[in-house]
């Protein structure tokens, strides 16, 4: 297989903003040059304004795997059901080689929380089909994933308008 052909692993980590819009950038870049994307993302259950893009290419499929955000409660069985469930969906497609780009936004805080265990997704990226590029954002990346890695980028906050009392933006943040 050629350089071209070959499938990275990119992990999209830290506690700055910016992790998803990356990971979404790179969606567009992909579809624009052809490719198809599968975005799942785990913990999410809102459909926020970079979903819209499902409206504007054909080659991209979007699938909220949570419950909702639940940073600040324990993970319910539900939650650890529903991303048991999208785990077992976005292993097969990352077998089946269905997608040219598969990206698993926030699979690091569904591991970080004890939804899904880094060694069955570690796991399942080894059985991947080896054309298929991943990235996996969210903060807390475990070092074995990272370690599997072929590119890692770490968003560290330097400064934030949170801190100044400003929300979440429509169109900006979310």
């Amino acid at each position: 297989m050629n350089m071209e052909q070959t499938g990275y692993l990119h992990v999209y980590t830290g506690n700055g903003k910016g992790k998803t819009t990356s990971a979404f950038g790179l969606a567009v870049r992909a579809l624009c040059a052809g490719r198809s994307v599968y975005i799942g993302q785990f913990v999410k259950s809102m459909k926020y304004n970079e979903t819209k893009i499902e409206q504007l290419f054909d080659r991209v499929r979007i699938e909220q795997l949570g419950s909702g955000c639940f940073i600040t409660r324990e993970p319910a069985p539900e939650d650890i059901r529903l991303a048991q469930e999208g785990w077992a969906r976005c292993a097969a497609l990352l077998e089946s080689g269905e997608y040219d780009l598969v990206i698993l936004d926030e699979l690091t805080i569904a591991l970080h929380f004890g939804l899904l265990t880094t060694d069955q997704v570690l796991k399942t990226l080894a059985r991947r089909n080896r054309s298929v590029e991943v990235v996996i954002t969210g903060r807390y990346a475990p070092q074995a994933l990272i370690d599997a890695a072929d590119l890692v980028t770490e968003m560290q906050e330097i400064k934030h308008y949170y801190t100044k009392g400003v929300l979440s933006r429509e169109g900006i943040d979310r």
